[in-house]
């Protein structure tokens, strides 16, 4: 039991909850892949496809294609600059699941 709580008081909701981070993957158009880290995926991808990100606002189509969560948002932050540095094949074997696909990517490309 957390310290910081009165004895005798049930803490809310919103003072036991975990924050956690995600990695996400949209699939722009179609013809591109964009990733990002968030505490919040639904209000992010709202975001996205309201035009507030300057780097999917030209996209008509953007579609939320993988999520990854994290405890914390510096795990999530070396995971999001471990894809970015991937090859658009091996984000496309992780979205589907491939992972024969994605070790052979992997090591191809050591």
């Amino acid at each position: 039991m957390r310290s910081d709580f009165v004895q005798g008081v049930e803490p809310s909701f919103d003072e036991l909850r975990i924050e956690m981070y995600s990695l996400y993957i949209l699939n722009c158009d179609k013809a591109f892949f964009y990733s990002g880290i968030t505490d919040d995926v639904s209000k992010r991808l709202v975001e996205h496809r309201c035009g507030y990100s300057p780097h999917t606002r030209r996209y008509k189509s953007i579609e939320l294609v993988y999520t990854e969560e994290f405890p914390t948002k510096h795990l999530s932050e070396l995971r999001e600059k471990q894809i970015k540095g991937w090859t658009r094949e091996k984000k496309k074997a992780l979205i589907e699941g491939n992972l024969e696909k994605l070790r052979r990517l992997s090591k191809s490309r050591s």
